[in-house]
């Protein structure tokens, strides 16, 4: 009977491992420590270490507790889309690549990050490309690659 039940919690935590998505945490919190919910007032910040919050695995940093209580109370709206990945990385090769947390897009109410570095800004090819396709493309290779492995 204890096999049992050990082989079943085992089965249940190694699903939801599998299941947990992949966050883009580098500098250990999401968007490099930069605010999320200051990009909507099209602000790139740093956050404070004084006000993080960690939410189905990832963490997050912001400027003040106001912005903290915001990103509690709609959390899934400032949530960058893919993981915080290069969001043009993702439509054009299903890549995930790290980003430049200055360079970013708010399109549709959503959070866009992009790579830029080295003289290739993402988001300009991204916007010169034709980002509505590039868009449907992410969220199509999205759903098929956000899962850790």
């Amino acid at each position: 009977m204890m096999k049992k039940i050990f082989v079943l919690l085992f089965l249940v935590s190694a699903t939801a491992y599998s299941q947990q998505v992949d966050y883009n945490i580098q500098k250990g919190f999401v968007a490099n420590g930069y605010d999320v919910v200051s990009y909507f007032s099209n602000k790139a910040t740093k956050g404070n270490s004084k006000y993080t919050y960690t939410y189905k695995g990832a963490a997050y940093k912001f400027v003040s507790k106001e912005n903290l209580e915001s990103f509690k109370s709609n959390t899934e709206m400032y949530i960058p889309q893919y993981g915080g990945y290069c969001a043009y990385a993702i439509g054009k090769n299903g890549e995930k690549v790290s980003i430049n947390p200055k360079t970013f897009e708010i399109r549709d109410g959503k959070l866009y990050l992009f790579y830029n570095s080295w003289g290739t800004n993402t988001l300009e090819m991204w916007t010169k490309q034709g980002p509505e396709a590039l868009q449907k493309k992410a969220d199509s290779t999205w759903e098929k690659t956000k899962f850790k492995s």
